[in-house]
C-alpha cells in the first residue's frame, strides 16, 4: 500500500503575519477583545480608540511590532485621516477593517430624548463608520479584503428607548448589506455581526455611569461577553476567501424578541 505523503502544517504565525487589521473602539468591550483576538493569533493590528491609556495596554502586551495605536475621536475626520497617514509602512497594508465604535446613548422615550445624544449616536455609529470605510475601500479592494460591521440586534427588534440607537443599527445593516452589492465581483467580504445583550461598558456609557443600572440589566441573565464576539469575528475572517459570512445574529441563550404591545382603553 502505497504511503500517503502529508505536507508540514504551517503554523499561525507563519499564515498570518503579514496580515493587518484596524480596528476602531479598540480601547474596551468588543473592540479591545478582538484587536487581542488577532494580535494574540499573529495578525497585526491597528487599534483605533480614544482612550490612549487603554491603547497603551495592547502595545504592552503585543509589542510595537505587531499593535499600532492612535488615540482620537472617530468623529473627528480630520484626526482620522492623520492617523490613517501616519501608518508605519509595515502597517499601510490593510486587510481586514473591523468598524466596532459606536455607543447608545440615553433610555428615554424619543419624546423626552435629548437631540444632543442622538446626533452623537449618528455622528459616530453611522458618519464615522462611513468615512473610515470609504477611505479604505481602495486597498481593501486592491488586497480582496474583508470588512466586518459591528452592529446591533435592536437594528431590527425595536424596544422602548431604542428610538435613534436602534435606527443607526439598522443603518449599518443596511449599509452592509449594500456594500456588499457595491463590491460584487471584487473578492472584498463583508459581513454583518448583530450582537445582542452583552455585558460591555456599554449600559454604563448609556446611562452615564449607573453602576447599579448595570447590574440590574445583566444580572442572571449570562449574556454574551467580549471574547464571545472575538471568537465570532475571527472566525468570520478566516474562512476560506469563496466564503462570506453576509450577517450573523447572535444572542444569549437567555434573550429572545419581546412581543408586540398593546395599549388598551382603561
Amino acid at each position: 500500500m502505497q504511503a500517503i505523503r502529508v505536507a508540514p502544517a504551517r503554523s499561525y504565525n507563519a499564515r498570518m503575519t503579514q496580515k493587518t487589521a484596524l480596528v476602531t473602539g479598540a480601547s474596551a468591550g468588543f473592540g479591545a477583545a478582538i484587536a487581542a483576538k488577532f494580535a494574540e493569533r499573529g495578525w497585526r493590528v491597528i487599534a483605533f480608540a480614544r482612550r490612549a491609556d487603554r491603547l497603551a495596554q495592547l502595545v504592552e502586551r503585543f509589542g510595537k511590532e505587531r499593535v499600532h495605536t492612535a488615540a482620537f475621536d472617530i468623529r473627528d475626520e480630520a484626526a482620522l485621516r492623520a492617523a490613517l497617514g501616519a501608518l508605519p509602512d509595515n502597517f499601510r497594508n490593510i486587510d481586514l477593517l473591523v468598524n466596532n465604535a459606536g455607543l447608545a446613548l440615553g433610555t428615554a422615550k424619543a419624546q423626552a430624548a435629548d437631540l444632543a445624544q442622538w446626533r452623537q449616536m449618528i455622528d459616530t455609529n453611522i458618519t464615522a463608520l462611513v468615512a473610515l470605510t470609504r477611505a479604505l475601500l481602495p486597498q481593501l479592494i486592491e488586497r480582496k479584503g474583508a470588512i466586518v460591521n459591528i452592529s446591533s440586534i435592536s437594528g431590527t427588534h425595536p424596544y422602548t428607548g431604542g428610538n435613534v440607537y436602534g435606527g443607526t443599527k439598522a443603518f449599518v445593516t443596511q449599509f452592509s448589506a449594500n456594500l456588499r452589492v457595491d463590491l460584487h465581483g471584487t473578492g472584498v467580504r463583508v459581513t454583518n455581526v448583530e450582537p445582542g445583550m452583552a455585558e460591555t461598558e456599554f449600559t454604563l456609557v448609556r446611562t452615564s455611569g449607573d453602576q447599579a443600572a448595570s447590574d440590574k440589566l445583566y444580572a442572571g441573565a449570562h449574556p454574551i461577553t467580549p471574547q464571545d464576539i472575538a471568537e465570532t469575528v475571527w472566525w468570520v475572517a478566516n474562512l476560506p476567501p469563496h466564503l462570506d459570512i453576509t450577517r450573523i445574529e447572535v444572542m444569549p441563550v437567555s434573550q429572545s424578541a419581546a412581543g408586540l404591545q398593546v395599549a388598551r382603553d382603561a
